[in-house]
């Protein structure tokens, strides 16, 4: 494409301010006049009339790591997402180090894929995606999982030397170009790290000025003392904070969202440099292990599945999950599973499996996780409507997708959460604007990952846009039928260029 003119639409331009008619002109892939001048006539020009005109949407926190290189994955981009960031919660599929088959087995729960995938190094993936006929841009973050696996396989402790050939792999990612690291510490064996293993990570990023995105250590009874570890890494480090999908898991805990917005507030006042993300959706979705002590994972999929086949230690295991599992059986249901076996227990509660087997729940659980080795998703009900709302409209918050794939029912959020955004919070709820949702996914989430050119429509700006109608934008998955496209979204721009693959003007009714 060269010159073209998106005319007659309401420009909702991601600064915040509120939105105004006008005309946008790009050249190649380049923004080159914004107005609200009525236009002249442009030889190439959409006529926008009665939608809006936004940037391209950024998911600061995706899970897409393999699938955004896939051209055939659409998922993201029919919602309007341009750009994404991978490798978080300490997942990244890099590097292989020494221990690639460990590093595949760690990740494979989120990144759902089997077979010899993986990369040496941060440039060969961010090479790959960049020649990747990927709908969305890519920008990934070096998970502290994957490079602690690669270097040490699954293993609780580690040595000093590969706390050193750690470092030395961190400090190579950034150079190469990933957008900073990230953390997962409710996952084994990375949740057996302490501040003192972490921090001298987190001074290589800060070095750098680049993001540190960090899964807590808990988001539930000790979510505030989870916190506080944190902002204590980052006052240590002066490295800049994303609090990984905030929230309190759990109805006892939901009354911590208060007290853990004010560590944040508190910790900002105090010139730390952090902010915190979340999905628009009360209920969140990962791997059934993440509920098992880290003992029971210390060297991988294998002794996991020789403990749980122990009677001693298998009780000890569950008496761990009974005292600790924040959700009811009833809010955790199962939506993925490797065995053809065990496809028909997908859309169950761990209680209706519970029944079926005719045994404890937690028994059930535990024979589930046996049974498919470890590889099982779910998803959990985890806060309140009153805590989702506090979270959205804070002034910190982005608005991510946290979206994965899954062999059986994905969260809708992989497919729905820009437009439940824009749709159920904004048009319907009247949580806050529609200025000050898209703001809160491109201009602010572009800022926080330290992208120039992006997020804004704006004079020299890169033409990234999204054509959308306000009045009809919305998100038909659910979490009985997740797979179905939004509506309302009449076209996406990537770099000045037509993702065809995805919609077009003449679907807007």
């Amino acid at each position: 494409m060269s010159m073209i003119a998106f005319v007659n639409g309401t420009i909702v331009d991601g600064s915040g301010r509120d939105p105004y008619r006008g005309f946008v002109r790009c050249d190649g892939d380049r923004i080159v006049e914004v107005s609200s001048a009525e236009p002249a006539r442009f030889e190439r020009e959409i006529d926008c009339s009665g939608l809006a005109i936004a940037p391209g949407f950024l998911d600061l926190h995706s899970h897409s790591d393999l699938q955004a290189l896939d051209g055939a994955r659409l998922e993201k981009a029919k919602q309007g997402v341009t750009a994404e960031v991978v490798g978080n919660c300490g997942f990244s599929p890099f590097p292989r180090d020494g221990h690639a088959a460990d590093v595949r087995d760690f990740a494979r729960g989120i990144f759902r894929e089997d077979g010899d995938w993986g990369w040496e190094s941060a440039r060969d993936y961010l090479n790959a995606a960049a020649s990747s006929s990927g709908a969305t841009e890519v920008h990934a973050l070096a998970g502290h999982g994957s490079l602690r696996v690669a270097v040490a396989g699954m293993r609780q402790r580690i040595t000093t030397p590969h706390r050193e050939r750690m470092g030395q792999l961190l400090e190579a990612a950034l150079d190469e170009g990933c957008a900073g690291f990230s953390t997962g510490l409710m996952y084994a064996p990375g949740s057996s790290a302490g501040p003192r293993e972490i921090e001298p990570f987190l001074s290589l990023v800060s070095a750098r000025d680049r993001l540190y995105a960090t899964h807590m250590r808990s988001y539930s009874s000790g979510l505030i003392a989870a916190l506080r570890e944190q902002i204590g890494m980052a006052r240590n480090t002066g490295c800049r904070i994303q609090i990984s999908h905030l929230q309190a898991a759990g109805r006892a805990n939901w009354g911590l969202i208060a007290d853990a917005l004010g560590e944040i507030e508190a910790a900002r006042r105090d010139g730390i440099d952090i902010e915190f993300d979340i999905y628009p959706y009360q209920c969140g979705s990962t791997v059934l292990t993440q509920w098992l002590p880290r003992w029971a994972l210390d060297g991988g999929m294998d002794a996991m599945c020789k403990r749980l086949s122990n009677e001693r230690d298998r009780h000890r295991v569950a008496q761990h999950i009974e005292s600790t599992i924040p959700q009811g059986w009833d809010d955790v249901t199962v939506t993925g599973v490797r065995s053809e076996a065990n496809t028909a227990l997908v859309g169950s509660t761990l209680a209706d499996i519970a029944k079926r087997w005719s045994s404890e729940p937690v028994e059930a659980m535990l024979e589930l996780l046996l049974q498919e080795r470890g590889a099982v998703n779910v998803v959990s009900f985890n806060q309140s409507e009153e805590n989702l709302r506090a979270l959205l409209t804070h002034p910190l918050c982005s608005v991510i997708s946290d979206g994965f794939y899954v062999r059986g029912l994905p969260h809708p959020r992989l497919h729905g959460t820009f437009p439940e955004l824009l749709g159920t919070v904004v048009r319907e709820k009247k949580w806050m604007t529609l200025a000050e949702a898209v703001h809160k996914i491109t201009a602010k989430p572009a800022a926080r990952l330290g992208l120039k050119e992006r997020g804004l429509i704006a004079r020299g700006y890169r033409a990234d846009l999204v054509v959308f109608d306000p009045d009809r934008i919305a998100s038909p998955a659910t979490y009985q039928k997740p797979e179905q496209d939004p509506v309302g979204i009449a076209a996406v721009y990537r770099g000045g260029r037509h993702e065809d693959r995805t919609f077009s003007l003449a679907g807007v009714a």
